[in-house]
């Protein structure tokens, strides 16, 4: 991508010498929603405070709209951000607490009425105007703190891991609106978070990271299904790893306790190489019936969660989970049964042991 609206450019940070984020570059599509996924201390929120300009790189570029903005100040660069911890002010009411940065700016009061009122239809809160931040759950806070920060048209929408202090059923809830506000707005978007679903389900594209630098960079999509570093594909969803043997890399074939498995496509590994053969549980089957790869083992654990079972099976001394879709009818496994598993050839990738 190229002309991107917002441009980071080998940016790093180190504090006291210690890196904290190296080698960052990235561009930005207007309008697009992307996602800084990763651990905690990988460097995501030192990477958008950079952009927000709370901190200035130790090396690289920051460009916004094609003006350089490394050293700008934070109120020089027409940012929006969005915290964890909502940051109303609890003497405001939510009218007050909107158009707060309007008032900065000297807007009249006809204007700024006039757009917290279309704000507070956005978020779709238009009888709470005059509420207090404390009369407010913490699922309406946030969506104050999303219209306080949209108030004043801003270039760049950044969100510093907004939803995590909410419980998981808000947390469902107040996404779909960020991104149906974010959509309807066509504003470009920066969302950091270390929730793989959260990421996986907003996102345009998704930078994972780890240590201070970019893991990999792509669509949801790729990111779930194509991992290009083992720890994208273990970070990102439930994954199995089996230590295998390669033992025709031509015809993408490996090694695992005196069985074969096939893998799809040739191996870029030397015949005797230990690999990590790699499985996400879905692609995984109970029976013969779900491709060519076979493989026995007993049932170690069997976990109902609503929509899904998920069942481990032990293979000596590896393991497997697959996922089953719940239905009324189904047949769950019963712990120390022995079980054929079966997946084809195209579910597995193999990548090199660390």
């Amino acid at each position: 991508m190229s002309g991107g609206f917002l441009t980071l450019e080998g940016v790093r940070k180190e504090f006291k010498g210690k890196l904290a984020v190296d080698r960052f570059d990235l561009e930005v599509a207007p309008g697009e929603f992307v996602s800084f996924l990763g651990p905690s201390g990988c460097g995501k929120t030192t990477t958008l405070r950079m952009v927000a300009g709370f901190e200035h790189p130790s090396a690289g570029t920051v460009r916004l709209a094609g003006k350089d903005v490394t050293f700008a100040k934070p109120n020089e660069r027409n940012i929006g951000m969005v915290f964890q911890s909502y940051a109303l002010f609890p003497n405001m009411t939510v009218a007050g607490n909107i158009g707060f940065g309007l008032r900065v700016r000297k807007e009249s009061a006809a204007a700024r009425e006039r757009r917290v009122a279309e704000l507070l239809e956005l978020i779709h809160l238009p009888d709470k105007g005059k509420s207090y931040p404390y009369e407010l759950s913490g699922g309406q806070q946030q969506r104050v703190a999303l219209a306080r920060a949209l108030a004043i048209r801003p270039q760049l929408l950044l969100l510093d891991e907004p939803l995590s202090a909410l419980d998981a059923k808000i947390r469902v809830e107040l996404r779909s609106e960020i991104r149906r506000i974010q959509r309807e707005l066509g504003i470009t978007t920066i969302y950091v978070t270390h929730d793989q679903e959260e990421a996986l389900s907003l996102s345009d594209r998704i930078v994972v990271m780890s240590a201070g630098q970019m893991e990999q960079v792509g669509t949801p999509f790729e990111i779930y299904n194509f991992p290009k570093t083992s720890f994208v594909a273990a970070f990102v969803g439930t994954l199995n790893q089996l230590h295998c043997t390669v033992a025709d890399a031509g015809s993408g074939a490996v090694a695992f306790n005196g069985q074969t498995i096939r893998v799809g496509s040739p191996i870029q590994f030397a015949k005797g190489t230990r690999v990590l053969m790699m499985l996400r549980p879905e692609e995984l089957h109970l029976g013969e019936e779900g491709g060519d790869n076979r493989l026995s083992g007993k049932v170690d654990t069997v976990t109902f969660l609503g929509g899904v079972v998920r069942v481990r099976v032990g293979l000596g001394d590896s393991n497997l989970t697959l996922d089953i879709l719940n239905e009324r009818t189904l047949r769950l496994p019963t712990v120390g049964e022995q079980q054929t598993l079966s997946f084809p050839p195209h579910a597995c990738w193999v990548m090199a042991e660390n």
